[in-house]
C-alpha cells in the first residue's frame, strides 16, 4: 500500500520512478521494495517520509475477519553524484547474482543477470533485478550502495555533533511517525505534526503533500 501510495505521488508530480528490486512476502503481500524517485527536490520532500508507518485494518488473509496491525519501514536516501568519493574496498563486497523475477514468482529471464552485493563491514545489503544485464544491475547496485554509505557518513557527522545516540527507531508501536486506520474507524494521523485526514483512500492514492508540508515547516 505505502509503495502504490509513493509511486502514485510521484507520477502526480512529474517524477520519473522505477523499481529497482521487489521481494515477495513469504505468504503474501510485499516483503521488500527499493525504487528510485528522480525529480527536482525529490530527496528534499521524500525524506519527510522516512521513519515508521502503522497500517490498522481488517486483513484480507484472514478467515475470522480480525482487526490486524503492522509496521513498515521507509528509508529515504538521496542519489549521490558520480563527483562524491565514497571509498569502498574489493574486499568489503561479497557479490552474488541470481535470477530474476517478477512479481508473484513469473520468471523474467534464464540466466543469473539480477545482482546481490553485502558491504561486510557495515551489513548493508543491496540488490538490483531491473535491468536486462549482470553488468547494469551491478552498475545500479552499487550507486544505490553508495547513496547508503554516503547518507550514513552524514549521519554518523551529525551524531558527533550534535552528541546524539541516533534517531533509529525500533519498528514496532509507539515509534511511528504516521498512523493509517481503516477500522474501526478511518483517519490518517502524522504523529509529529498531529495532522489528521479523513479521507484515506486519497492520502493512500497519493495525496500525502500536507504531512510532508506540514513536517518540513515545522523542522525549518
Amino acid at each position: 500500500m505505502l509503495m502504490r501510495m509513493y509511486l502514485r505521488w510521484a507520477e502526480t508530480h512529474g517524477y520519473k520512478t522505477e523499481i529497482v528490486d521487489l521481494q515477495i512476502g513469504d505468504e503474501a503481500g510485499i516483503k521488500d521494495v527499493t525504487f528510485t524517485v528522480k525529480g527536482p527536490y525529490a530527496y528534499g520532500y521524500l525524506k519527510a517520509e522516512a521513519g515508521i508507518h502503522r497500517l490498522v485494518r481488517i486483513s484480507p488473509f484472514d478467515a475470522n475477519k480480525r482487526r490486524h496491525t503492522s509496521f513498515s519501514a521507509v528509508l529515504v536516501y538521496p542519489e549521490i553524484e558520480d563527483d562524491i568519493k565514497i571509498d569502498i574496498r574489493d574486499e568489503d563486497l561479497k557479490i552474488d547474482t541470481f535470477r530474476a523475477s517478477g512479481a508473484g514468482g513469473q520468471h523474467v529471464n534464464k540466466v543469473s543477470s539480477a545482482v546481490r552485493i553485502t558491504h561486510i563491514p557495515t551489513g548493508i545489503i543491496v540488490s538490483c533485478q531491473s535491468e536486462r544485464s549482470q553488468h547494469r544491475n551491478k552498475e545500479v547496485a552499487m550507486k544505490i550502495l553508495k547513496s547508503r554509505l554516503y547518507d550514513m557518513s552524514l549521519k554518523e557527522r551529525e551524531r558527533k555533533m550534535e552528541g546524539i545516540v541516533g534517531d533509529k527507531k525500533e519498528i514496532s508501536w509507539g515509534n511511528q511517525i504516521r498512523s493509517y486506520v481503516l477500522q474501526p474507524y478511518r483517519l490518517v494521523k502524522d504523529h509529529r505534526t498531529n495532522i489528521e485526514i479523513g479521507n484515506v483512500d486519497a492520502v493512500l492514492d497519493g495525496d500525502i503533500d500536507v504531512f510532508i508540508n506540514g513536517y518540513l515547516k515545522k523542522i525549518k
